[in-house]
């Protein structure tokens, strides 16, 4: 079963390093795994999310971008 949460970010992005350690730790607390892909990597990530990262997915819902909310994390994931 493929991780129910995908975080995209990428390279030398601050707000993504916040954001990977809020999903971590929520992710982590309540045994769910997750994927972390880099949108540099693919032109079509790129095209899609611009200068919108982090992008936080769960369930293939987008539930933040930016500034990810642990409370909403933590409930789409309920």
């Amino acid at each position: 079963m493929p991780p129910r949460v995908t975080l995209y970010t990428r390279v030398g992005c601050h707000l993504c390093e916040e954001a990977r350690d809020t999903v971590r730790a929520i992710c982590d607390a309540l045994g769910q795994d997750w994927v972390e892909i880099d949108v540099d990597t693919d032109p079509d990530l790129k095209a899609r999310h611009g200068d919108e990262v982090p992008v936080a997915v769960v369930d293939g819902e987008t539930v933040g971008f930016w500034r990810i909310d642990p409370d909403r994390l933590r409930a789409a994931l309920a």
